[in-house]
C-alpha cells in the first residue's frame, strides 16, 4: 500500500497525504524526473517564473526536471514547518518523514529556496506559525523577518 494520496491542498491546488499513519525516517517517495544540465535550465523558456517550476539542484552541473505526470512527489507542497525533507545520492531524490506524520496530514518540505532568489515572487500560503509569507529556506527567514516590507504587509 502507499504511503501517500493525491488530495486537494489547503496549501496550494493538490498535494500529497499520508494515506496512513507514517513513522519519523520513513522513506515516503522518490522525487523523479530528467536529469538536465545548468546550461539546458539556464537557455529553456520552460524554467521561467510564470508557470509551476519542478527542479532540483543535485549538483554544480546538473539539476533534476521533476515537471513530468509520473512524478507525483512534485505535488508536495512547501511548509514552513515542513514534515518531510529531501535527501539525495548521486542522482537519486527521495522524500523522508522527518517526524511521525498522521494519517490524512499533508505532507511537505522546506523548498530551500535563497533570500537573493526574488523571494516576493514565491508567496507561501502554509499558514505556519512560523511562516514570513514567502518561500524561503528557513535559514534565511530573519532576513525577511527585519526588512521593512515584511513589518509593513504584517
Amino acid at each position: 500500500m502507499k504511503l501517500y494520496k493525491v488530495k486537494k491542498s489547503n496549501i496550494d491546488n493538490r498535494g500529497l497525504y499520508a494515506a496512513r499513519n507514517i513513522k519519523d525516517r520513513t522513506k515516503i517517495i522518490e522525487y523523479k524526473g530528467k536529469i538536465i544540465t545548468k546550461k539546458q535550465v539556464e537557455e529553456d523558456p520552460k524554467f521561467d517564473n510564470d508557470k509551476a517550476i519542478y527542479l532540483f539542484n543535485i549538483n554544480k552541473k546538473y539539476d533534476l526536471d521533476g515537471d513530468f505526470k509520473y512524478n507525483t512527489a512534485r505535488l508536495i507542497n512547501h511548509s514552513c514547518n515542513p514534515n518531510c525533507e529531501v535527501s539525495g545520492t548521486g542522482l537519486k531524490i527521495w522524500i523522508f518523514a522527518i517526524r511521525d506524520i498522521k494519517k490524512n496530514e499533508e505532507l511537505t518540505y522546506d523548498y530551500g529556496f535563497g533570500f537573493d532568489e526574488g523571494y516576493k515572487d514565491f508567496p507561501c500560503r502554509c499558514k505556519s506559525k512560523n511562516c514570513v509569507g514567502y518561500i524561503v529556506r528557513s535559514e534565511s527567514r530573519w532576513r525577511i523577518k527585519k526588512s521593512k516590507y515584511y513589518k509593513s504587509h504584517k
